[in-house]
């Protein structure tokens, strides 16, 4: 049998703490734990204090205290705040002009980029803990944030990536006093032990060459010096920039985007079969196969009554069949873009509750928090990354060797 492990705190300061006491109001507001934290803040405030006279020569000494409310987590908290006559003690426990407990503004960031609204995180501190926290204070705290998103922005980035996801969502923003739809578009980035990151967020209304020339060499600006193969939906102008910023990269469109956008041409009950149809088409042993039964479907009975869906896979045929080239391994990786749209979901949902944002740089801050939690869960690389990675090597050979290396 496992032995107990000693408490941090012995029982018997636990028992004197408890004595006499209500256990079941303990964890009740301005309780037992609300007061011993509040005790213990203070005490850390006079050891700072007693810090910081130890270290000044000029005579300085102790001048009472002063009484402030803070904000935590549990509620607001008055303390008493030790002072010095020269008012040079500045405590970094609780700073002079701060008003909130550390953390605090940390779970408000949190309940943020959980999707919270900003009148729903009010309302939320206002039943949890009784706190009446105004709009203007969220605001000043996810604020905060856009520093971060600059730098994050600005990151050097890995050398090599084997494969890298391009997707984009529409977001409602205001603009010149007119609420406009808008393309925020999301890179991520597969390294070459199968880890994912995300590589940066972009906003522009009307996506094309000259935009994702201007992403693209954004990238390379910050270390990306090859990508092995990009897999996009059907985005408009980017390989014709990619082609220009990366020469020697494989454009490849997402297959289950295309599907998507077929099953828009027909009605809900042909679905099912247009999409059995069609199966024949991108499970196909080579592109040659492929063409044939992308031919097959042309002229059987779906083809001839939703023409437009042959018209769509033949418009973006060049980038379909790359694809093929390679065995399943990479397939099942390339046949559509997962790592982005399980993402997208997170990013879809987190929005939808905004209705419209103020301007870009709110639906950047906001995003760019979603982005942060979703990475944090990205621990293993995908299922099938070990077979695709022998794959591309053979593959790629000197280009995918550099990738492992780098």
């Amino acid at each position: 049998m496992a032995r107990r492990k000693d408490p941090v705190i012995p029982d018997a300061i636990l028992d004197q703490l408890l004595a006499g006491a209500d256990a079941k109001t303990a964890f009740d507001q301005n309780g037992l734990l609300d007061q011993l934290k509040k005790a213990l803040t203070e005490r850390a405030l006079k050891a700072e204090l007693d810090h910081h006279l130890a270290g000044d020569e000029s005579g300085n000494r102790r001048n009472g205290y002063g009484h402030k409310t803070v904000l935590t987590d549990g509620g607001s908290m008055g303390l008493s705040i030790p002072r010095d006559r020269s008012g040079t003690f500045d405590p970094a426990l609780i700073g002079k002009y701060q008003r909130r407990f550390p953390g605090f503004d940390e779970k408000i960031i949190s309940m943020y980029a959980r999707g919270m609204s900003t009148r729903e995180i009010t309302g939320h501190l206002r039943e949890l803990y009784g706190i009446e926290v105004s709009a203007d204070l969220i605001s000043t705290v996810t604020d905060a944030v856009i520093e971060e998103v600059t730098a994050w922005q600005n990151r050097p980035l890995e050398a090599i990536y084997p494969l890298v996801f391009l997707d984009a969502i529409r977001v409602k923003i205001r603009d010149e006093g007119l609420v406009r739809n808008k393309a925020i578009h999301v890179a991520i980035g597969v390294r070459a032990d199968g880890a994912k990151e995300v590589l940066g967020l972009w906003i522009e209304q009307n996506e094309g060459a000259k935009f994702w020339l201007r992403v693209l060499n954004e990238l390379k600006n910050r270390g990306v010096e090859d990508i092995l193969l990009a897999v996009v939906d059907g985005l408009k102008g980017f390989p014709e920039a990619i082609a220009a910023a990366y020469p020697e990269t494989i454009v490849q469109t997402c297959v289950v985007h295309l599907l998507r956008h077929s099953m828009e041409f027909a009605s809900w009950k042909d679905r099912k079969a247009i999409a059995a149809a069609l199966k024949t088409v991108y499970d196909a042993v080579d592109d040659k196969a492929a063409e044939m039964a992308l031919s097959a479907f042309e002229t059987g009975p779906w083809g001839e009554k939703y023409a437009a869906i042959g018209k769509a896979w033949r418009r973006a045929w060049p980038e379909v069949i790359p694809f093929f080239a390679f065995p399943r391994e990479v397939r099942r990786i390339l046949y559509t873009t997962n790592a982005i749209e399980a993402l997208n979901s997170k990013l879809r949902r987190a929005v939808r509750a905004r209705g419209h944002f103020p301007n870009d740089e709110a639906a950047l801050k906001l995003l760019f928090l979603v982005l942060n939690r979703a990475e944090k869960d990205w621990k293993m690389p995908p299922r099938e990354w070990t077979a695709a990675k022998a794959q591309m090597a053979v593959i790629f050979g000197d280009r995918f060797a550099k990738a492992m290396t780098a």
